[in-house]
């Protein structure tokens, strides 16, 4: 019997560089990481309301993590791995042939969904997971209020 996290591809079908690093990084989030509660919460206390992990266009398959529809701002809360922050990001020693072109690849899905909101006239912010998530809320707060005027 598999647990939860376990696939049912064999070791030699999979990405990953061991079976144990596959259970990790299935069991990683894509909402309500802890950087990304903590940002909600401190934008909740300024008594702004948001639509979560929405996607702003509906014919855009991406999902921002915050969404104000009516003063059409996007809210990402890039994780620091999975981006390629340049204070952060350290490349993994195993498996690098698939990681390094992984992170490209996100960072260039992220230049494009940037690109395709902001030609609908949507307002695009972006911050990493190790910002302080008070300063983070207090400038989606400034950009929502901007917008809405």
């Amino acid at each position: 019997m598999t647990g939860p996290l376990e696939a049912s591809v064999t070791d030699q079908d999979s990405w990953a560089s061991s079976p144990a690093v596959r259970n990790v990084m299935l069991g990683n989030r894509k909402r309500d990481t802890k950087p990304e509660l903590a940002v909600r919460r401190a934008v909740h206390r300024r008594g702004l309301r948001y639509t979560v992990a929405a996607r702003p266009l509906p014919q855009l398959a991406r999902t921002a993590d915050l969404v104000f529809r009516g003063a059409k701002v996007a809210v990402f809360v890039d994780g620091c791995f999975w981006h390629g922050c340049p204070a952060h990001y350290k490349p993994p020693r195993s498996n690098s042939t698939y990681w390094l072109p992984k992170i490209q690849r996100n960072q260039a899905r992220d230049r494009s969904v940037d690109e395709a909101l902001r030609g609908a006239g949507w307002g695009v912010i972006r911050f990493w997971e190790h910002e302080d998530p008070e300063k983070v809320a207090a400038a989606i707060a400034k950009a929502v209020q901007r917008r809405k005027r």
